[in-house]
């Protein structure tokens, strides 16, 4: 089951005008809210897997809707 984000019902776009480099590790949100966070499992393409690192669900986005929380990515 795929969960429908807030930007995905209300049509909302999150282009941005510089390219900002998402993978595997990083630790991202994808609104302008500090939390929820979710940490980077993969990246394909233009989608992102992400896993909510307070309540360890899991999840597919568009690598537009995420945004780098700070500090270096994870490493394992």
């Amino acid at each position: 089951m795929v969960r429908s984000s807030y930007s995905d019902v209300f049509a909302i776009s999150h282009e941005r005008e510089f390219d900002e480099h998402i993978a595997a590790g990083d630790l991202v949100r994808t609104g302008p809210n500090a939390f929820p966070l979710y940490r980077v499992i993969a990246v394909y393409d233009d989608k992102v897997w992400v896993r909510d690192v307070q309540y360890g669900s899991d999840g597919i986005i568009g690598v537009t809707l995420c945004r780098k929380a700070g500090g270096p990515p994870a490493t394992e």
